[in-house]
């Protein structure tokens, strides 16, 4: 397994835009972490949609074991 399809165990640090929808990436097939590429086709996960209802910087997670998808929490710990 290469190193981009592994859950990272520290949150992706991104920039979203209010309104602008984002595909966070549920699993770790993709090259392109913290956002869905599609590389999960075939498989049984699927991208979480969601929009941002401000401009700013987000935390999203990184291990993919988390309860608040797509942002990061403490349920991994």
């Amino acid at each position: 397994m290469s190193k981009q399809a592994q859950a990272a165990d520290t949150p992706f640090e991104v920039n979203v835009e209010k309104g602008r929808q984002c595909f966070w990436c549920s699993c770790v097939k993709n090259e392109n972490q913290a956002f869905c590429d599609g590389s999960h086709k075939g498989s049984e996960f699927s991208p979480v949609r969601f929009t941002p209802t401000e401009s700013k910087k987000v935390f999203l997670c990184g291990c993919k074991v988390i309860a608040s998808q797509p942002m990061r929490d403490v349920s991994h710990q």
